[in-house]
């Protein structure tokens, strides 16, 4: 493909690139750049949103370039201070080998291993000695590090900031000047960090970086970005009826948010299928060709199909209509017991009368009879809910603020 060509496709879902002059320039050289991209092994599994940048990565890739999935084994044991409201627990060697270990596993289910460099900053960070890291702190100010949201939130509340908390964004960024990156991706709640790359990759007399953030993915409540700790995310490592239905329950709005960071068909396509749904398309159809997808690239070519083919069968049994009401409710504790669920719907009287239908066999969650009198629905999802034959809800549940 051209430069021109590249750069049509590498905007496409990203939130912003710095600097776009400079990109277009790499490319146009027609040399490989050097893409990074950096994971802390925070948590074993790997979801949905964190695909967002590996996809990106796979689009380089294509290109001809060379990767660099960077395990920030070093930093893990820092902890990465983004969006933190008090100092964030730091991991052990044990804990960070562990994750990095599950995380090698699962990204060449997307990332081509040919083309793919796996790299641990411990590698030239372990090796600094004292004298090396002042001299990297040397390089930023104070005062710079409070331009940063987080830290001078809670600076100016009087909540503490560890020092080693300052040196977070300052490791990220050498570690741009120890792979002479051309690129970096990250979400764009990492954009300060990735800034301070190209800051001190022009201090070591490089070229400095293109910065490329992506968004933040929603999770499944369409409202907060997808998290294990909310649990409204999907995971990639799931079974894949659970995986289906979870990405049939995302609602039709979201849906084209996931198919831009999520899928691999071109943009013309994408814009087709667009243009299918205003032209009277039933969304639900095009839901179903996303599912398919993503259920194929993490579970094999063809599981997509059978798990549509499985969900189809579900809800064909319980009759469940294309139309029905769209209920929001919130969850305090994280979960609402079902049979509050049901009253809080409007699907019955009282919540002893959702006791009561549960009891009796005739509710179904997702196609699924609910035959415990106490079964609960967790926040950050969305279920279809059904009472008898033909009271139906597709509920979403809020994780409460």
């Amino acid at each position: 493909m051209t430069p021109a060509e590249q750069m049509a496709e590498l905007r496409r879902g990203a939130h912003e690139i710095l600097v776009e002059e400079e990109l277009h320039k790499k490319l146009a050289r027609g040399k490989p750049l050097i893409v990074k991209a950096g994971f802390d092994p925070t948590a074993p599994d790997l979801h949905l949103g964190h695909t967002v940048l590996i996809n990106k990565m796979r689009q380089f890739q294509e290109f001809g370039h060379q990767v660099v999935f960077l395990i920030g084994d070093f930093t893990g044991m820092i902890g990465d201070p983004t969006g933190k409201s008090v100092t964030r627990p730091r991991l052990t060697p044990a804990d960070v080998e562990a994750n990095a270990r599950t995380y090698q596993d699962q990204i060449f289910r997307i990332l081509d291993p040919a083309r793919t460099l796996i790299d641990f900053n411990s590698r030239w960070m372990g090796a600094m000695n004292a004298a090396g890291m002042i001299e990297l702190a040397a390089r930023y100010t104070v005062a710079r590090m409070l331009e940063r949201d987080d830290f001078s939130k809670r600076y100016r509340s009087g909540q503490p900031i560890a020092i080693h908390e300052f040196l977070y964004p300052l490791v990220q960024g050498y570690d741009s000047v120890a792979l002479e990156a051309d690129v970096e991706l990250g979400g764009t709640d990492q954009k300060f960090n990735l800034l301070v790359g190209r800051q001190l990759q022009a201090d070591h007399g490089q070229e400095p970086q293109v910065v490329i953030t992506m968004p933040l993915l929603e999770g499944l409540d369409g409202v907060n970005k997808m998290s294990k700790s909310l649990g409204n995310y999907i995971g990639i490592h799931e079974p894949p009826a659970e995986m289906f239905g979870k990405l049939m329950s995302v609602s039709d709005t979201l849906m084209w948010r996931y198919f831009d960071l999520l899928s691999f068909r071109p943009a013309r396509e994408l814009a087709a299928l667009r243009e299918s749904v205003a032209g009277g398309r039933n969304p639900r159809d095009v839901k179903f060709e996303l599912a398919c997808e993503i259920v194929d690239r993490f579970h094999g070519a063809g599981a997509g199909e059978a798990e549509k083919a499985a969900f189809i069968a579900r809800f064909r049994e319980g009759a469940v209509p294309d139309e029905m009401p769209e209920v929001s409710l919130s969850a305090p504790g994280g979960s609402l017991k079902l049979a509050q669920v049901l009253k809080e719907a409007q699907l019955v009287a009282s919540a002893s009368a959702g006791y009561r239908m549960i009891e009796q066999g005739a509710v179904r969650v997702d196609g699924e009879r609910a035959g415990d009198r106490d079964a609960a629905l967790a926040a950050g999802a969305t279920y279809v809910v059904q009472v008898g034959k033909r009271a139906f809800a597709r509920i979403t549940i809020a994780v409460a603020s």
